[in-house]
């Protein structure tokens, strides 16, 4: 009780604080009169030796000491020490202002490196400003602060780990560039938490699993151009979220962005002759625009068009061409507004290239009409054998010539596709698989019992294979339920068995490089008796030959003239070489050029799509022409709309944007302090050099 009363000597007259603050007062006010009254009360003597006077020396002095007031004269003493009486009490009033800081000892950057990102809204870009702001809090942090840097898109990469040099986060700062690429955030999170939540694996090479949790504040520089987060922990990480861009609730700039959300070719119905273009443009500003459209074909303007999109609202634009085999598509938006990446579109249209198919079938009458057209002729090469080409299951069981000679073809990858129609061979072959009525010999397939008359109850025709394949009106005599493995996508659906329960009948299935198809019903088949009997009459409806249409174009990988491979920015995308080959080129946007290895079936893999516009794939670097094309566009309205998202939804928490900074008071009296201790010394030195100013 008595060390708190000497802490706080107000409390010795029982005083509230503001009079307590008050006496403090009144006591330095008359100290600082005391100084005032000894300096005019001090003798003011100077001794000059007269002799006139000398006797009258006395009586002098004390006439000095009764005048009370005097001239004030020069004294640098007297002047530090109000000085010093004024800094002390200018401290007690513990002036300040109202300033910002950092929050937390651990900090995480997450910066947003997105298309969208790009949009000049914020001079000059949404991400240099959000570099900005991230430097000025580097340059903010105190010795105990640490930080770490994570620049992100659809994929995340550390830029910096956690490091308490300001030199070298700005150094990390400096190499985060702008990318076309979709947003995603769940990947950055995870990499965030990997660092700051116990029992998480690591990231990046180098990275120390953290042992025990080590809590860090998450800031988020982003506009928020993705969905929720879902299933997601934010454990030792408390998220705040920095919006970028104007358009936020209580801001009366909004931006502005006409965007090509789609591009498209295909023939003239009524003049085969004909191409068409078509596009679709996307309003995402406020009001409407008057747009002029320019059509490009290999990089020259052949075409113009001007039309109105409504706010919030689209417009489509048509194009009309000669036949085209091979060439390069463009279209290009002149509107000012605020994102120019999805200003543009592009279509690669390539040579056509027929699919070469083995149908393997003891006898089919409707693959054999469907395949055997002079439309089928146009985009595949077909093969008829029977199950006898097959070798037998047996080990070092002799092979017949056609035998071998279907092993060598179907394991040199010599087919794009093989159909196996009530059949399946010994092994699976270097080609993409159609399974009617049998099961692949692969891992992870399997079928149930069969059942009657199963009745369609559902059909993906968001798939390639299903598109524009109606089976509302199809019957099945007999069928099964097919479970395929992990990867899978089911394609048609059925209630089966006793119970009408609902179980897959055709599902599609990954497989290095390949796709099979296994279909849980046949077309015909055979009785005990080895009667020749019709199981469904699917191949009476306009829908199967559209089917077979779709599995060549699709499992066979056959191109038309106007068949053209867009994908997004990130997407992987496989090209096939019409002739056997080990390694192939593929030239970017950019003129960058990637060789590409051969994953199988003369098929290759390449992922490095993070540009805008044309890609080149060809066999030999230095072939004049390229053997294929393909385009990536952004496509994505997430990225086009540039209003800011408010708040962030992580799994259940709703983020609130907010600033960077956490209001905070910063206080000026320590400095004060420091000051008059400075004078203090000064005064000190004065008055022992005996220093007269």
């Amino acid at each position: 009780m008595l060390a708190q009363t000497f802490s706080n000597p107000l409390s010795w007259f029982n005083l509230p604080p503001a009079a307590g603050w008050a006496l403090w007062g009144v006591a330095l006010a008359g100290l600082l009169g005391s100084i005032l009254l000894l300096y005019f009360l001090k003798l003011k003597r100077q001794p000059v030796e007269v002799p006139s006077t000398y006797l009258w020396h006395r009586t002098i002095e004390d006439l000095h000491v009764n005048s009370i007031w005097q001239r004030l004269r020069q004294s640098l003493l007297l002047f530090l020490q109000l000085l010093l009486i004024l800094l002390a009490m200018l401290a007690l009033i513990r002036p300040g202002w109202r300033g910002q800081r950092l929050v937390g000892e651990r900090l995480v950057f997450l910066i947003d490196t997105s298309a969208s990102m790009a949009a000049t809204d914020v001079r000059p870009t949404r991400l240099a400003e959000a570099k900005r702001r991230i430097a000025e809090m580097v340059d903010q942090m105190s010795a105990d602060q640490v930080a770490m840097l994570i620049s992100f898109s659809d994929v995340a990469r550390v830029e910096q780990s956690f490091t308490n040099s300001r030199r070298d986060l700005r150094a990390a700062l400096a190499t985060v560039q702008p990318t076309d690429r979709l947003s995603d955030l769940d990947e950055a999170l995870r990499a965030a938490s990997g660092l700051a939540n116990p029992g998480r694996t690591a990231f990046e090479e180098g990275d120390t699993q953290v042992a025990e949790a080590q809590p860090a504040t998450l800031y988020i520089f982003s506009d928020g151009g993705f969905g929720a987060v879902p299933n997601f922990q934010l454990g030792n990480l408390t998220p705040v979220y920095v919006p970028m861009g104007t358009g936020l609730p209580n801001d009366d700039t909004a931006p502005s962005n006409v965007a090509v959300v789609a591009f498209s070719t295909e023939r003239n119905t009524e003049r085969p002759d004909q191409t068409q273009a078509f596009a679709r443009l996307q309003n995402f500003g406020a009001e409407d625009a008057k747009v002029e459209v320019a059509f490009h074909l290999n990089n020259e303007p052949i075409d113009f068009a001007q039309l109105t999109v409504p706010a919030g609202g689209a417009a489509g634009v048509e194009f009309e061409r000669g036949e085209l085999e091979s060439a390069e598509l463009k279209l290009v938006v002149q509107h000012d507004d605020h994102l120019k990446l999805d200003n543009s579109a592009y279509v690669a249209v390539n040579n056509p290239r027929r699919a070469k198919v083995l149908v393997v079938t003891p006898r089919n009458d409707a693959l054999e009409l469907v395949l055997s057209t002079e439309e089928s002729a146009k985009v595949a090469d077909v093969t008829f054998q029977t199950p006898d080409v097959l070798p037998p299951k047996q080990p070092g069981a002799t092979l017949s010539e056609a035998q071998k000679q279907y092993q060598t073809a179907a394991l040199s990858g010599a087919y794009d596709l093989i159909i196996y129609d009530q059949c399946a061979p010994d092994a699976m072959p270097q080609a993409s698989t159609l399974f009617i009525g049998s099961l692949p010999p692969a891992e992870g397939w399997s079928a149930g019992p069969m059942q009657a008359k199963p009745l369609i109850i559902d059909v993906d025709r968001t798939h390639p294979l299903m598109q524009l394949v109606g089976m509302d009106n199809v019957d099945i005599v007999e069928g099964y339920r097919v479970t395929g493995p992990m990867g899978s996508t089911v394609l048609i659906d059925a209630a089966i068995g006793p119970e009408t329960e609902s179980a897959s009948i055709f599902v599609v299935g990954p497989r290095q490089g390949f796709e099979d198809a296994v279909m849980g019903f046949e077309l015909f088949g055979f009785d005990d008796q080895g009667e020749y009997y019709v199981n469904t009459n699917w191949m009476t409806r306009l829908s199967f030959p559209l089917f077979m249409k779709n599995v060549i174009e699709y499992l066979g990988g056959s191109r038309g003239a106007l068949a053209t491979q867009s994908v997004q920015p990130g997407q992987t995308v496989t090209l096939r070489a019409d002739v056997p080959a080990d390694k192939a080129y593929i030239t970017r946007p950019d003129g960058r050029t990637v060789e590409v290895l051969r994953e199988g079936q003369n098929a290759f893999t390449f992922s490095d799509t993070d540009r805008l516009g044309f890609y080149e794939f060809r066999l030999k670097r230095d072939d004049k022409d390229p053997a294929q094309r393909f385009a990536v566009n952004l496509f994505d309205t997430r990225e086009s709309n540039l209003t800011p998202q408010p708040e962030l939804k992580i799994s259940h928490t709703n983020v609130k944007g907010s600033a960077a900074w956490e209001p905070a008071r910063q206080e000026l009296w320590k400095w004060i302090l420091l000051l008059a201790l400075g004078i203090l010394l000064f005064e000190w030195y004065v008055y022992n050099k005996r220093v007269y100013l």
